[in-house]
């Protein structure tokens, strides 16, 4: 199976320091690539890369078969495909839920309004909150808004979903609810990169954990190699500040675990 992204030899600066270094990383569709590292690492330069957020400075990336970095590249119909949701919800305030949900499929892909109604409530639905659909944005709990901003993207019926530490915002017992839908879409088949400090969620959702320092890729490893035997010293470094996750029970077959 040919690859949905591609990165390929991939740098990327602010100003003289070089934030991400000769990357590397290929992703098949319907793959769940887990990135970790620690704070400043580049994991997240990398996703908005990715999304047209941010400018490469040299290399390669590939979406579909397609050169991202040329400079013809439309990123806002990109965008369509690459939906992203970030620690922010970035909700409007002034506008209810489903009108948030809309704006996209009808404003910007210009789709019929009963076809994408149809499509959000559905989506509201699946993750519970259907009943929300005429609140606003400060009705609404964090992990709620989170979940609403995930639909939103769906909405767009994007190729592949970018996680961005999103729960990073949220208080504990908030995180749950928002993790259980990103579990959804893994067991559908979903295309998904996602950064995250939740260990145990990356071991029970990830195909591949990519583990990132300084910019570059260290490591790419099946989370069962990665919790358990990591390849390199620094990987193992950052894993001791998390040995409890090497006692959970291996579950990366079935996608699913029991979250605090």
């Amino acid at each position: 199976m040919s690859a949905l992204i591609e990165f390929n030899g991939f740098n990327k600066f602010f100003g003289e320091q070089q934030v991400l270094n000769g990357i590397d990383l290929h992703v098949k569709p319907g793959e769940v690539i887990v990135v970790l590292g620690p704070s400043g690492c580049g994991k997240s330069t990398l996703l908005r890369c990715l999304n047209g957020l941010e400018v490469a400075h040299s290399g390669s990336l590939k979406f579909a078969g397609r050169e991202l970095l040329d400079k013809a590249t439309d990123w806002r119909e990109v965008r369509q495909q690459i939906g992203m949701v970030f620690q922010s919800y970035h909700l409007f305030p002034h506008m209810s839920v489903l009108d948030n949900l809309l704006l996209g499929p009808v404003k910007v892909q210009k789709r019929e309004r009963s076809d994408a109604l149809a499509q959000a409530e559905a989506l509201l639905a699946r993750v519970g909150l259907l009943d929300k659909r005429d609140a606003f944005p400060r009705e609404l709990s964090g992990g709620q808004q989170q979940r609403i901003a995930i639909v939103r993207s769906l909405c767009m019926n994007p190729k592949v979903m970018l996680f961005d530490e999103v729960t990073a915002a949220l208080d504990p017992e908030m995180v749950k609810e928002v993790l259980e839908v990103i579990q959804g879409l893994a067991r559908e088949g979903m295309t998904l990169l996602i950064v995250t400090h939740e260990m145990a969620f990356a071991r029970a959702v990830a195909d591949r954990i990519v583990f990132m320092d300084a910019g570059r890729i260290l490591e790419q490893n099946p989370p069962e190699i990665f919790f358990t035997n990591p390849q390199t010293a620094r990987a193992q470094q950052f894993l001791e500040k998390f040995s409890y996750v090497a006692a959970l029970p291996k579950t990366t077959q079935t996608k699913e675990l029991e979250l605090p």
